[in-house]
């Protein structure tokens, strides 16, 4: 945070789990060998809120936005939430995003889903949130479209190293086919595989951390065009642009085996 700062940073988007992701191993009532539910008793839940505490102190002390995640407590005996806290540069929670599109362990074993999409402003600027597994999903990202969000902060654990060039393909893909940007924030151990990194609304890496495996920084300065005629046609190509276009009862239109 004091590094995101120094770099003249007004937000900074970290990974899923930054506080804490716990091992379905770890955590099985069953385990370590056989998955099974989820034993939250023995989760640090005052340690964890500690290290909140401490987070929002300093996003206050250096007046920067921080997005990190963190396992959100329910009451008992509901299953946690899996989630990105946002914190003001004034040091409060503006809102929290509960991951909806849960792995086949995590919903199975581990968290309450999510049922919500969550935005909030900077300075003009809206964001959305997405974590976990939903840059499989489509419809999460252009949902955010909808929503009018010009970038999206996706945080995984990139746990599994195979998923780590699908994930990065697909947050390029979000990117230029909504026409905005995607913070893609995973593990440092990945990065030998693919790091985290800033991808701009042309489809392109604007910035990337570095491949060793260590923790570090992409830094961007977010942008939007309004000249940019993109975005807006293709919410009117969503719409029933076509309808009144299309040929009814042609035979050379409907039959579909000649030439």
């Amino acid at each position: 945070m004091r590094k995101a700062r120094a770099g003249g940073a007004q937000l900074i988007h970290f990974s899923e789990g930054t506080t804490c992701s716990p091992n379905k191993r770890i955590m099985s009532e069953l385990g370590p060998r056989e998955i099974g539910p989820s034993d939250w008793s023995r989760f640090e839940w005052g340690v964890v809120q500690e290290e909140l505490q401490a987070t929002a102190k300093l996003a206050k002390q250096l007046k920067l936005w921080v997005v990190l995640g963190s396992v959100h407590q329910l009451t008992p005996p509901h299953r946690p939430h899996n989630s990105l806290y946002v914190i003001s540069d004034r040091g409060e929670i503006v809102t929290r995003y509960d991951e909806r599109l849960l792995s086949n362990t995590k919903i199975s074993f581990m968290y309450s889903p999510g049922k919500l999409p969550i935005t909030f402003d900077i300075d003009g600027f809206r964001f959305g949130c997405a974590m976990g597994m939903e840059t499989h999903y489509a419809e999460i990202f252009l949902e955010y479209e909808q929503l009018g969000v010009d970038c999206v902060l996706f945080s995984t654990t990139g746990e599994l190293p195979d998923a780590a060039p699908a994930f990065a393909a697909e947050v390029l893909g979000h990117a230029a086919s909504n026409t905005y940007w995607v913070s893609y924030a995973a593990h440092a151990p990945q990065s030998v595989i693919m790091p985290s990194g800033i991808a701009a609304p042309d489809g392109c890496w604007a910035a990337l951390c570095s491949t060793d495996g260590r923790p570090g920084i992409a830094f961007a300065d977010i942008q939007t065009d309004p000249e940019n005629l993109a975005r807006p046609w293709r919410r009117k190509v969503r719409s029933d642009l076509y309808g009144p276009h299309q040929v009814n009862d042609d035979p050379r239109s409907d039959g579909r085996n000649v030439f």
